[in-house]
């Protein structure tokens, strides 16, 4: 099985964007049964899970994404997607999901920037 994500891109803070992960060769029913995460990995720094969904739709988030992110599933596609709103430049980063117990191989991850919304400079003489 391959874990395929992809919806990456550049945004500005405040903005959003959808991922969408799709497990690649796996059967319905090995993918249905399976616990499925979200997992960050920002510049410098250690992957962190961010999101959890369980095989009866229960989720759980960490607090730095909690209220902005929503992760769901759609067993049918294969398919696991992470909703993310208000994005901030510090969610920048690389994002995998991932099978819970680690049965799966990580994918390549789609790449996440968020870019300030600047502040404006004035100059006068």
């Amino acid at each position: 099985v391959q874990l395929v994500e992809s919806g990456g891109g550049l945004v500005q803070a405040g903005g959003s964007l959808r991922l969408s992960c799709r497990a690649s060769g796996s059967i319905l029913s090995d993918f249905s049964g399976s616990d499925m995460d979200w997992y960050r990995q920002a510049p410098g720094k250690q992957r962190e899970l961010i999101a959890f969904i369980g095989t009866n739709g229960n989720t759980n988030y960490a607090d730095s994404v909690k209220g902005r992110f929503t992760i769901s599933r759609v067993n049918a596609k294969r398919s696991v997607y992470l909703d993310m709103n208000n994005l901030k430049p510090e969610d920048t980063g690389v994002y995998y999901c991932y099978r819970h117990d680690g049965r799966w191989s990580w994918g390549q991850g789609t790449q996440v920037t968020v870019w300030g919304q600047g502040t404006q400079v004035t100059v006068s003489s």
